[in-house]
C-alpha cells in the first residue's frame, strides 16, 4: 500500500501533496516526507512542513527556474552549481546550525558547496546506485558484470532511472570509465552506444523508486539499475531482491542536501529548524530504517555502524567506483540531451 501512495503523492509533482505546516514548503523526493527523519522539526512545531515533490533532479530544477516557491529544495551534489549559477539559492548562516561541523568534511570538499560567499549546501545523505535483482529468477552470476543490461537473454525484463545522471554513471561504467570529472568525447561515444544497447532490453524507465520497486514485484522486470530506497522497499514487501553492489566494472555512489532557496514563501527561521533536525544524531537511523540511505553526519552514521543494512548496501565494495560528485554542468546538459535521444530510440 505504502508504494501505490508513494507513487500517488509523485503524480502531483511541484503541487503541496502533503499540506502541513503553511510556513514551510520543501520541495523533495518522494519518500523523504517519513517524519522520523525530522522528529526534532515536530516536537518543536507540532507538524510537518508542507511538502511538494518532484521526480528527478532536473524536472526539479526547471520547476523552480520558472517560478515554482518553496523555501528549501534537496538535490543531489551535480545540480548545486546549476542553481548557484541561475541565482537560485542563497548561502547558509552556519551559526544557526549547531551539528553543521558533524557533517563529514569529505562532503563538503567542493568550492561549488562552500567557498568565501558562505556555505550554499547542506549535505545530507548519501547511498548508492547498484544492480537489484531477483535472486529467483537471475543468477548471482549474471549480475557479476553490468553486461547483464545488455545480454539479450534478459531484453524486456531491465528498468532503469529516469534520470541522466545515474543512467550515465552506468554507461561510463559499462565502457570503463570510472570518473566523469574529465570525460573524453571518445568516453562519451563509448558510453552513449552502450546505452542504446541496453535501451533495448528495457521494459520501462522507472521515475522514482517506488515504481521501480512495483515494477519488480508485479514480476514485470526482473532486474533494475537501482538506488538502495527501491530495495528497501521490496525488502518491506517480502519480495526476493538482492542488491549487486561490486559488479566487476562497479558501482555509483552519490549524495544529496539542501539548499535555501532566495524568496522562499515560508519562515526562514523554520527552515534552520529544519536543518537542525535532519543533522541530529537519531536521524541517521530513521534515514536507514524508511530509506536504506547513509547519513552525512559522522554522529548519526556512528548509531547505526554495526546495521545490517548498513552492511549490506553502504559499506565499501572491492570493485570500482563512479562517484557522481559535481562535475561539468556543459558535460551534463551534452548527456542529458543525448539520454533524451536514446529513450525515443535514436
Amino acid at each position: 500500500m505504502r508504494l501505490l501512495i508513494t507513487t500517488a503523492l509523485v503524480s502531483v509533482t511541484a503541487l503541496p501533496a502533503l499540506a502541513a505546516d503553511p510556513e514551510l514548503t520543501v520541495f523533495d523526493w518522494a519518500g523523504f516526507e517519513e517524519p522520523s527523519i525530522f522528529q526534532g522539526y515536530i516536537d518543536k512545531h507540532g507538524d510537518s512542513p508542507t511538502y511538494a515533490f518532484y521526480g528527478d533532479d532536473d524536472e526539479a530544477f526547471q520547476k523552480i527556474a520558472s517560478g515554482f516557491k518553496a523555501d528549501v529544495a534537496h538535490p543531489c551534489s551535480q545540480m548545486v552549481s546549476k542553481y548557484r549559477d541561475a541565482g537560485l539559492i542563497e548561502p547558509w548562516d552556519t551559526s544557526k546550525i549547531p551539528n553543521f561541523d558533524k557533517i563529514d568534511p569529505q562532503f563538503l570538499a567542493s568550492e561549488v558547496f562552500k567557498d568565501d560567499e558562505g556555505v550554499w549546501y547542506i549535505p545530507t545523505d548519501w547511498g548508492a546506485t547498484a544492480i537489484a535483482y531477483n535472486p529467483e529468477t537471475v543468477p548471482a552470476e549474471d549480475v557479476s558484470t553490468l553486461q547483464v543490461f545488455v545480454d539479450p537473454k534478459y531484453q524486456g525484463r531491465t528498468s532503469l532511472p529516469d534520470s541522466s545522471d545515474d543512467v550515465w554513471a552506468l554507461g561510463y561504467l559499462a565502457t570503463g570509465t570510472t570518473d566523469w570529472t574529465n570525460v573524453t568525447d571518445e568516453q562519451f561515444q563509448a558510453a552513449a552506444d552502450w546505452l542504446r544497447q541496453a535501451h533495448q532490453n528495457v521494459a520501462a524507465y522507472w521515475a522514482d523508486p517506488s515504481e521501480q520497486a512495483q515494477l519488480m514485484a508485479s514480476g514485470a522486470v526482473d532486474i533494475a539499475w537501482s538506488w538502495n530506497d527501491g530495495v528497501v522497499y521490496l525488502q518491506n514487501d517480502n519480495y526476493p531482491v538482492a542488491f549487486q553492489r561490486a559488479p566487476k566494472e562497479g558501482s555509483s555512489t552519490f549524495f544529496c542536501g539542501y539548499i535555501n532557496l532566495k524568496d522562499g514563501p515560508g519562515n526562514e527561521e523554520k527552515a534552520y529548524d529544519f536543518i537542525n533536525a535532519w543533522l541530529e544524531p537519531s536521524a541517521g537511523k530513521a534515514l536507514l530504517d524508511t530509506i536504506g540511505y547513509g547519513h552525512t553526519s559522522t554522529e548519526a552514521m556512528a548509531t547505526i555502524a554495526e546495521e545490517p543494512a548498513v552492511k549490506e548496501g553502504l559499506s565499501e565494495v572491492d570493485a570500482p567506483i563512479l562517484a557522481q560528485t559535481p562535475n561539468d554542468p556543459a558535460q551534463r546538459e551534452k548527456q542529458l540531451a543525448e539520454f533524451e535521444k536514446i529513450k525515443a530510440g535514436f
